[in-house]
C-alpha cells in the first residue's frame, strides 16, 4: 500500500490567489497597509487573525484572496485548517515568509489536506498550496506521517501480519535494502519463542520482519515496532469498548516502518535495522494462557500474568535480537499501555530511556518540531511488581505504574550499556481537529527523526 499522499500542492502557481498568513500580534500592522475597502470588510467580519481562523477577501468578480490566522509559525498544525477552510483552487503565500516558515506551511498544508479514502470516496477536494519550490525533506516527512495514518487506519482484514510483511518488503525494495521474514514455526527453530507464543492461536501466522540498509561503516541504529495487528486481549479478553479500535495496536510498527522509510529517503548516514514482530493476539485452542511460563530469546523465563500484556512479550524477543547486533542505539515504538494514556492523555507519547543524553535529545527535538514527547521514569524499585514465584519474571502483576512496569520489562531485554529509548504512543486521534483527522496519527515521529538528524547529520 503506497502512502496516500494528498493532492495538496499546485503544480502551476499561475492563477493562484494570494494568501496572507497572519498572526494576531502582526495583524494590526498588516491591516493598516491594506486598502480601505479591505479594512472595512475585515472589520465588519470582526476578523482578528486568531489561530485557526480565516477570512476571504473580496474583489471584482468574486474572491480576490484570503487571510488565515495562525498561532505558532513553526508549528505545522497552525496552518492545517487552511486546505479545507479555503475554497478549492490554488493559493500562493503573499508577503515575506522565511524559508523555515514556508517549509512548515508546506508540511502543515499536507497534513490538513489528508483524507483516508480507501473505503469511502467523495467530499470536496482540498485547496492547493502554490509554492515556488517544494522542500524535498518536508515531502519525505509528510509521506512518513501519512504512512503511519494509512497503516493504522486500515482494518485488520487488510492489514494483518502478511500485509504488514508486504509493506516492509516493498519499502526494502524501494530503497535497495535487504529483507527477511521468519514465519510460523520457523520462529521456534530460530529462537523467537515469545513471538510465536503470542501469535500461534491466529489463523494468520506470526512472523518477525527484518530490514537492513546502509553502510557497515556508519553508526548502527536498530528501530523496533510492536506489530500486533489486532489485539483481542487473548484469553484475558478485552471488553467490547476496549477491543473496538484494536486494529491500531500495530501503531508502534507503523511508526517504526515510517521512520525507517524517512531515514532511508533522507540519506542520513546510518546503518539501519528495522525489526517488526507481527502477530495477531487471537483466541483459539492453542492460545497462550494465564499462568503459563514461556521462553524468550534472551533465556529469561516469563510467567504470563495477563495475556493482554502481549506487546511486551513480542517486543522482548525483537529487543533481544537488537541487542545481539551491538548497535550504537536502539529505539522502540509501541502502543503498549493504557496507563500511559491515563497519565498523559492521547497527544503526549510517554518516553522512557536508559540514557539521559538520549532522552534530552529527543525532548529537545520534540520542542523544536512542535512534536512533543514526555519523559517518564524507569523507576527500577517497581520491578517488584513483575515478580514471579516460578519464573524469572512476570509479564504483569499490578495496576500500579503500568506504563513504568511495561518499560522496565522491556529494559530487561536490552544489553546493559546500550543506549535505548522506548516510546509508548497512542497512534490515534479520538476526534477530528484541523490537520488531525479522527483515526491513525503519527506522534513523536518527527521528533525522533529530528533527534537522529541532529545526532548523525555529520
Amino acid at each position: 500500500m503506497t502512502a496516500s499522499l494528498p493532492t495538496a500542492y499546485a503544480e502551476d502557481a499561475s492563477g493562484a490567489r494570494p494568501l496572507h498568513v497572519l498572526t494576531a500580534a502582526g495583524y494590526e500592522a498588516w491591516l493598516a497597509s491594506q486598502p480601505e475597502a479591505t479594512r472595512a470588510w475585515l472589520q465588519a467580519q470582526q476578523f482578528k487573525a486568531g489561530a485557526g481562523t480565516h477570512a476571504l477577501l473580496p474583489g471584482e468578480g468574486g474572491v480576490a484572496g484570503a487571510a488565515i490566522g495562525i498561532g505558532d509559525p513553526l508549528d505545522a498544525y497552525s496552518y492545517a485548517h487552511a486546505p479545507t477552510a479555503l475554497p478549492e483552487g490554488a493559493w500562493a503565500p503573499a508577503g515575506d515568509l522565511s524559508a523555515e516558515h514556508l517549509a512548515t506551511l508546506q508540511l502543515g498544508w499536507g497534513l490538513g489536506a489528508y483524507r483516508f479514502a480507501r473505503y469511502k470516496s467523495g467530499g470536496r477536494a482540498p485547496a492547493r498550496l502554490a509554492l515556488a519550490a517544494l522542500d524535498p525533506l518536508q515531502g519525505h516527512v509528510l509521506e512518513a506521517c501519512v504512512r503511519v495514518r494509512d497503516l493504522v487506519n486500515t482494518p485488520t482484514e487488510d492489514m494483518g501480519p502478511e500485509q504488514l510483511e508486504a509493506e516492509v518488503r516493498a519499502l526494502a525494495q524501494a530503497h535497495g535494502a535487504r529483507f527477511e521474514s521468519i514465519v510460523g514455526d520457523e520462529l521456534l527453530a530460530k529462537n523467537f519463542p515469545a513471538i510465536h507464543a503470542v501469535g500461534r492461536a491466529s489463523h494468520r501466522a506470526p512472523r518477525l520482519l527484518r530490514l537492513d540498509h546502509g553502510d557497515d561503516a556508519h553508526p548502527h541504529l536498530v528501530v523496533v515496532g510492536k506489530g500486533v495487528c489486532f489485539d483481542t486481549g487473548g484469553l484475558d479478553i478485552k471488553p467490547a469498548d476496549g477491543m473496538r479500535n484494536m486494529k491500531k495496536d500495530m501503531g508502534g510498527a507503523a511508526h517504526a516502518i515510517a521512520l525507517a522509510g524517512l531515514l532511508m529517503a533522507s540519506g542520513l548516514k546510518l546503518r539501519l535495522t528495522l525489526l517488526v514482530p507481527a502477530v495477531e493476539n487471537a483466541i483459539g485452542p492453542n492460545a497462550y494462557r494465564p499462568g503459563e511460563v514461556i521462553a524468550t530469546r534472551k533465556g529469561v523465563s516469563v510467567e504470563i500474568d495477563n495475556t493482554d500484556a502481549e506487546g511486551r512479550i513480542v517486543l522482548c524477543d525483537a529487543l533481544a535480537l537488537a541487542g545481539e547486533l551491538s548497535p550504537a542505539l536502539i529505539l522502540d515504538f509501541a502502543t503498549l499501555t493504557g496507563a500511559a494514556r491515563i497519565a498523559l492523555g492521547p497527544d503526549l507519547p510517554a518516553l522512557f530511556a536508559n540514557d539521559d543524553a538520549l532522552a534530552g535529545d529527543w525532548l529537545s527535538a520534540g520542542e523544536r518540531m512542535r512534536d512533543p514527547v514526555w519523559r517518564m521514569p524507569l523507576w527500577r524499585p517497581y520491578l517488584r511488581y513483575l515478580t514471579s514465584h516460578i519464573a524469572d519474571m512476570a509479564n504483569a502483576g499490578s495496576r500500579m505504574a503500568g506504563a513504568v512496569t511495561a518499560a522496565l520489562y522491556l529494559e530487561r531485554f536490552v544489553p546493559e550499556g546500550t543506549p535505548w529509548a522506548h516510546l509508548d504512543v497512542y497512534a490515534w486521534n479520538d476526534s477530528a481537529r484541523p490537520g488531525r483527522p479522527a483515526g491513525g496519527e503519527a506522534l513523536g515521529l518527527r521528533a525522533a527523526f529530528e533527534m537522529l538528524r541532529a545526532r548523525y547529520a555529520g
